[in-house]
């Protein structure tokens, strides 16, 4: 079991919330829930029963045909698992939860009764087909569980550093081009691996990339195969398959169409919400007036989708180019992959800024007297300041369009932040870091 940063969300939880709320783990397939709550479950209670609803004996799912007398259902439950319960201090971990919709209607009454704890789990959860003739309960506390972050990753592979890494960032001057070198070397190991806990497993366990890839190819099969069951045309797993590639061609804004091939339709409508509810990916909406508090001017209609591991978007990558050797990764360690897939690192702080609970935020608007718009990658904020982000892959380059927000939006701005490959430094009212510094840079700004 890897050490997991949603440990310290689950104790606030059990701790403060539990005896009002259940505990909804939310996240994509494969990064962790299951595992996450069954351990805390073992650490910090006297017992629990986790009841697997996609794999489960006909005796125990017999059990949920009456829930209505608690006492008998408890009683039941304990008989047909051989598991005693204890009085607040027991937890009942119902897994893959929207595969049993009755189970997660009657939380709210099981919570009331206030004997036991209660965590769920499961992915694909609000999709509408799954929960339609059932009511929601208004007593769970939603957790959401990313992939592992790179401190994560970091703990996983016994690389014990990252504090040191914080200290660098607080001095707040260059580490040096060797060292620099190194750590950012050390954060594209990340980026090539991601934050799939079966990938970061293969990777301590000092298996290839080759191999990492294959497990990477799973999952990804494996999200595919669950479009396909809420969607049968197959049209929202072409738009998850079309993410990279609508980001490679520089594009303001994700078309549907474009990953449909045919002009967009109510339906596929409900396929974009169907895909955000996954957890597979991460929207990044388009924000009209910045200088508005963000969430009230994002626009709905015209969004970025980015991939929530971009490890598994380092693979599709790949899969696309038809290059998936271990040869592509050497070449991504090294940093000698063709300029054009700076988009790659674009997709690593979008994850880096959505494992912080944060909303993902961008800016454009057209430049005057011309046909094309300016971009900022992204927008912080620090107490009721902006603090727009870019990112480039590999030189600090041009960065006109942070410039010109920074000049439009003058009143509203405090930092603005270049994110590179580069060492620390200034240029002009720039401060520049490198993407290994980011977790360091969203640190100070939530603090402030």
């Amino acid at each position: 079991m890897f050490k997991r940063k949603a440990f310290e969300k689950l104790k606030d939880w059990k701790n403060n919330k539990a005896p009002n709320y259940a505990a909804l783990l939310e996240g994509a397939r494969r990064v962790g829930k299951t595992t996450i709550a069954e351990e805390f479950a073992k650490q910090e209670y006297k017992s629990y029963i986790k009841i697997d609803f996609a794999n489960i004996r006909k005796d125990v799912l017999d059990v949920f045909d009456d829930i209505a007398d608690l006492n008998m259902f408890f009683l039941r439950l304990q008989t047909a698992t051989g598991i005693t319960l204890y009085k607040r201090e027991s937890v009942i971990i119902f897994d893959e939860i929207q595969l049993m919709p009755k189970a997660r209607q009657a939380i709210k009454y099981l919570v009331a009764d206030g004997r036991y704890d209660y965590i769920e789990t499961g992915s694909l959860i609000s999709i509408k087909k799954n929960v339609k003739n059932i009511v929601i309960p208004s007593e769970e506390i939603k957790i959401q569980i990313f992939p592992m972050d790179y401190e994560e990753f970091m703990w996983a592979s016994g690389n014990d550093t990252y504090p040191l890494l914080r200290e660098l960032y607080s001095k707040k001057t260059a580490v040096g081009n060797s060292l620099n070198r190194k750590l950012m070397r050390d954060f594209r190991i990340y980026m090539a691996v991601g934050g799939m806990p079966q990938a970061v497993n293969a990777y301590v366990e000092g298996k290839n990339f080759t191999e990492i890839d294959e497990i990477k190819r799973e999952i990804i099969n494996l999200y595919q195969e669950d479009f396909i069951k809420i969607d049968e045309s197959g049209i929202t797993g072409r738009m998850y398959d079309s993410i990279p590639s609508q980001l490679a061609n520089d594009k303001n804004r994700y078309v549907i169409s474009t990953a449909t091939g045919k002009k967009k339709t109510e339906k596929d409508l409900e396929r974009l919400y169907n895909l955000l509810d996954s957890k597979t990916v991460l929207p990044c909406y388009n924000v009209t007036n910045p200088s508005i508090a963000l969430s009230q001017t994002k626009d709905i209609d015209k969004f970025k989708l980015y991939l929530s591991d971009t490890g598994l978007f380092t693979t599709m990558i790949f899969n696309s180019s038809g290059e998936t050797d271990s040869n592509i990764y050497s070449k991504l360690l090294s940093d000698n992959l063709p300029a054009d897939l700076g988009y790659l690192y674009e997709n690593a702080v979008a994850q880096v800024i959505a494992s912080t609970d944060k909303m993902l935020y961008y800016h454009t608007w057209r430049k005057e007297g011309s046909t094309h718009n300016y971009e900022v990658d992204f927008i912080l904020t620090s107490k009721s300041k902006l603090v727009p982000v870019e990112v480039k892959s590999s030189g600090i380059g041009e960065h006109k369009s942070i410039t010109e927000f920074c000049k439009k939006y003058s009143q509203h701005v405090s930092d603005r932040i270049l994110l590179s490959q580069k060492d620390v430094g200034n240029k002009e009212a720039l401060k520049l870091y490198p993407i290994y510094m980011l977790p360091f840079v969203l640190e100070e700004l939530t603090a402030r």
